[in-house]
């Protein structure tokens, strides 16, 4: 299976070669690598410029967020298997591989887990995807899997109709919530890549904006569900009290002290939790 990924960027300069390097250093004969840039000016241009030989493609030009930044990519695309990585986020070595080959037959779309890594790519803590149903927790429960660390089927991308272009906070919340009530979701025991914690992350500096089109998403397709008002209230009431718990407890069930610290690049993809799992 082919892989095709997307890197929407915009003045992320600062952060922008780490994700670069650790894509290209996954692609395989047939994947395919687009770099969709907002018009930045900080020099982002000429640091896409030094690898435009090793991109399958890329444009710098103005756009009304990332959200359309990965329309555009992912409209270019003709891989098997999709994803995107932030500029500043990154994949560990051997993702790609490591992704194509837990996709079963009727697997449409795999979320695993990444590390959280500061400004020096030094870990911070380990981030565990798990959830007994992505559907179940994102319609529910409003939880969010790890973007960086999700893949999918092309094909269910065009049949949910791609990523909403006109949102500005919670497109991948959006996208993902429609692809898991279309598909077979289904997690797997593998750090695949490194999420950044920077201020310039929309979900974190846009924090009520992100919540109040997340709400909006999900009301949605909550009324799409069949099933009594009083029952769905209460569904939902239990599962956002779960997912809240999960926030906070997580960090501390989940832990990896011994990796903190540690630069995230000299570790390859493969299972982290618990302590000594590998693919």
């Amino acid at each position: 299976m082919r892989t095709s990924v997307v890197t929407p960027s915009f003045n992320m300069g600062r952060y922008l070669e780490d994700t670069i390097t650790s894509v290209l250093a996954n692609l395989r004969d047939g994947d395919e690598y687009f770099i969709i840039d907002g018009g930045s000016t900080d020099g982002s241009v000429d640091i896409i410029e030094r690898y435009k030989d090793r991109i399958t493609g890329w444009v710098s030009e103005p756009d009304k967020g990332y959200a359309e930044a990965i329309a555009k990519g992912f409209a270019r695309a003709s891989g098997d298997i999709l994803c995107w990585i932030n500029a500043g986020d990154l994949y560990l070595a051997g993702a790609f591989e490591a992704a194509c080959r837990l996709f079963e037959p009727d697997t449409e779309f795999i979320f695993g887990d990444d590390f959280y890594v500061n400004e020096d790519n030094k870990i911070l803590a380990f981030s565990r995807g798990w959830v007994p149903s992505l559907r179940t927790a994102m319609l529910y429960g409003g939880w969010t899997p790890l973007q960086d660390a999700c893949f999918w089927r092309r094909e269910l991308y065009r049949k949910v109709g791609g990523i909403d272009a006109g949102l500005q906070y919670a497109a991948d919340y959006d996208l993902f919530l429609r692809m898991a009530l279309a598909s077979h979701a289904r997690y797997v025991p593998v750090t695949f890549s490194a999420f950044r914690r920077h201020d310039g992350q929309k979900s974190i500096s846009s924090s009520a904006a992100y919540e109040r089109e997340r709400r909006h998403a999900r009301i949605r397709e909550v009324k799409g569900v069949r099933s009594g008002a009083l029952l769905t209230t209460l569904y939902s009431g239990a599962n956002r009290i779960a997912m809240s718990a999960r926030s906070r407890l997580a960090p501390l069930a989940w832990r990896r002290p011994d990796l903190v610290g540690v630069s995230v690049t000299s570790l390859p993809c493969g299972g982290y939790w618990p302590a000594g799992n590998q693919l």
